[in-house]
């Protein structure tokens, strides 16, 4: 019974040994049920590979050693042989995990939640493939179609995509609706259709909005509101928004997120992207517009939206811009609702009520008001657009005309602050320098502007952009009114020659273009190159401003100064090195500390690679020249020797192959 347990405790030890040794000295992750598993086969094949060397090396003699060297040398043998078994196991552990690696075990209710999870993925990842199909639209995934056939143009193909993003659901809906905005990425007429989509929304009882206003406020409603109306003022596909009072009398709107809309949005985004990457892979059209990219960007920017504090910001942000519109009162004055941080979290946000309608449906009072108040509402709302870009680098990044609203006393006022696009000083400059150099025609300078703010393909013809740009500068001023923007057809050039648009810069571009939408329902005939290039001067010198020009050329002067201070410094020491010769060249990407470290470890294992053959090849030469001092029997104190060294040589080169298939993984 004690030898048994002996063996059970000696076994369970040698598991517990080779797991230990797998990941202090191998760096390898072992599970423990194989290193147990491992451990036995050592425990159990060690004696017996003991035996049998000693009975190969004549050690001993009826079983019995005949004196102290032998029994010494005996005890060495079994030693050694148990070792090389030992780091055989390893070899077997590490080669195991290298095939199969070990997984970290999970909570069986993780794996349940898991596999429910992948379950309505998958049938929803099917369901959207299948509407595809139906509406022959599976050419976007898989680059065929069961009925590609009866698509032979362009606009059929666009009408199967918009109706199987209708029948795919709001979040899908959405992005169809940011990608309208994307004229640099999407052509037509999958663009004009995109622009259809409409979200249909049904409005939810106020018993399923109460307990999310009441959560985000974290207080009674009726200790924020003084009255709330409960049918909703208008309802969208993730929100829907319901008129109040607060205490003071304040007329307000609470905008309230729909309870599952976070889960449906996240549910879809992953879909989203998987369909995309499946696009890129399978399609030209994936692959020309770099879809899996496009749709990462706007699934996040969806999920973005969702936290309505961010809102909250955004309109903060387009208020500032505004601040200075008091100290000019010949500028159109533009209202920003007030956001209220007590009654707003990030499902519910509380603003102002901007009273009026919208100029999609306010086309009966525009066309009451005389000519010259359309022309200068026009006019004021351009040159509000234009500062924000160009001077403030902060603007309202969704202008169309459902976001413009028309108040009783004739100013305007905006909402829906979702979309902010934010615009670096750099940039701002070369996105004027275009449009300074569209003012003057002058095509070889706005294409190096343009150049400036794009990314531009390895393989890119310059000189077939220079002539397309050149081609839209020339003609705008001729072309008829209504007939789109020189915005619109620089898009079109630059989607044309596959060059990408930063985002900032395209939220920019897609602004100038929807501001048009804007212009032209207060003013069918308005020409918004004739107005707004000539603007561009102005603005800039407001911009430039002596002030500001004098604090930056202060900024840069002190950097200048600091920077010529340190050159005799610098200039002595350099001549102090090369009279000495100790002058030298230092890499700076290797004297932080990270890059030493990687430096270091690198060595070492160059180093200790090096040593492992070394050990291995000393082993083997000990073994086979069959000299040295005979110990007892017919084994030599250089067979010791040799098994000794290339004991520890072979777990050298196991260390070292093991480091380089974890560096192969990683990269993958």
């Amino acid at each position: 019974m004690a030898t048994a347990v002996l063996t059970v405790a000696l076994a369970i030890l040698s598991g517990i040994l080779v797991g230990f040794f797998a990941r202090r000295v191998l760096s390898t992750p072992a599970g423990w049920p194989r290193s147990i598993v491992v451990g036995l086969a050592v425990f159990a094949t060690s004696l017996p590979f003991a035996t049998w060397m000693l009975d190969q090396t004549g050690l001993l003699t009826n079983g019995k050693t005949v004196d102290t060297a032998a029994a010494f040398a005996a005890l060495a043998v079994v030693l050694l042989s148990i070792g090389w078994i030992f780091a055989l196991g390893l070899a077997l552990l590490v080669a195991t995990e290298a095939v199969f690696p070990t997984r970290q075990l999970q909570n069986p209710l993780d794996i349940i939640r898991a596999a429910i999870k992948q379950r309505k993925r998958t049938r929803r990842y099917l369901q959207i493939i299948g509407i595809a199909s139906r509406h022959g639209a599976g050419w976007l995934i898989e680059g065929r179609s069961r009925v590609h056939d009866d698509l032979t143009t362009s606009e059929q193909r666009a009408r199967a995509v918009i109706a199987t993003i209708n029948d795919s659901g709001v979040t899908f809906v959405k992005l169809g609706q940011v990608m309208s905005t994307r004229r640099d990425l999407v052509p037509e007429p999958y663009l004009s259709a995109l622009a259809t989509l409409q979200s249909e929304a049904t409005m939810l009882p106020w018993n399923d909005i109460r307990p999310v206003i009441a959560a985000e406020l974290e207080a009674p409603i009726d200790t924020i509101f003084v009255s709330i109306d409960h049918e909703p003022l208008a309802a969208a596909s993730v929100a829907q928004v319901h008129k109040a009072v607060l205490h003071d009398g304040t007329a307000v709107v609470v905008k309230v997120q729909r309870p599952a809309a976070r889960a449906q949005v996240e549910a879809d985004a992953d879909i989203i992207v998987r369909l995309a990457e499946r696009a890129e892979t399978h399609t030209r059209f994936g692959r020309d517009l770099n879809l899996a990219a496009v749709a990462r960007s706007f699934t996040a920017t969806l999920l973005d939206e969702l936290d309505y504090r961010v809102e909250a910001t955004n309109v903060e942000m387009i208020r500032n811009t505004l601040k200075g519109q008091a100290g000019h009162p010949e500028r159109l004055q533009i209202v920003v609702p007030r956001v209220y941080p007590n009654a707003s979290g990030s499902r519910v946000l509380t603003m102002d009520l901007v009273a009026g309608e919208p100029l999609s449906r306010a086309s009966v009072l525009i066309a009451d008001m005389p000519r010259a108040q359309r022309e200068a509402l026009a006019r004021g709302l351009m040159e509000v657009v234009l500062e924000q870009i160009l001077v403030h680098g902060v603007f309202h990044a969704d202008l169309h005309p459902g976001n413009v609203i028309l108040r009783p006393d004739g100013s305007l006022g905006l909402i829906d602050f979702g979309a902010v696009g934010v615009i670096e000083r750099s940039q701002r400059q070369r996105l004027a320098a275009v449009m300074l150099a569209a003012i003057s025609e002058d095509d070889i300078a706005a294409t190096e502007a343009l150049l400036l703010i794009v990314d531009v393909p390895v393989d890119a013809d310059i000189e077939s952009l220079r002539h397309d740009v050149g081609i839209v500068v020339t003609t705008e001023r001729y072309r008829p009114r209504g007939d789109g923007s020189i915005f619109t057809r620089l898009l079109d050039v630059i989607r044309h020659h596959r060059i990408a648009l930063p985002g900032d810069l395209a939220a920019a571009f897609r602004s100038f273009a929807t501001l048009e939408g804007c212009l032209k329902a207060l003013d069918p005939d308005f020409d918004m190159f004739d107005q707004a290039l000539p603007m561009v001067p102005k603005l800039l010198r407001r911009s430039h401003s002596f002030q500001h020009s004098a604090v930056s050329l202060q900024a840069q002067a002190s950097v200048a100064a600091a920077l010529l201070r340190g050159i005799p410094r610098r200039l002595d020491s350099l001549l102090s090195g090369l009279e000495n010769g100790t002058a030298g060249v230092t890499l700076r990407a290797l004297t932080d500390e990270p890059a030493q470290n990687f430096l270091q470890k690198i060595t070492a294992e160059i180093v200790g690679t090096f040593v492992s053959i070394a050990a291995v090849v000393v082993a083997v030469v000990l073994i086979v020249t069959d000299s040295g001092p005979l110990l007892a029997g017919g084994l030599r104190l250089f067979d010791l020797l040799g098994a000794l060294i290339g004991f520890f040589g072979f777990l050298g080169v196991l260390r070292v192959l093991r480091q380089t298939a974890i560096r192969r993984r990683r990269r993958r």
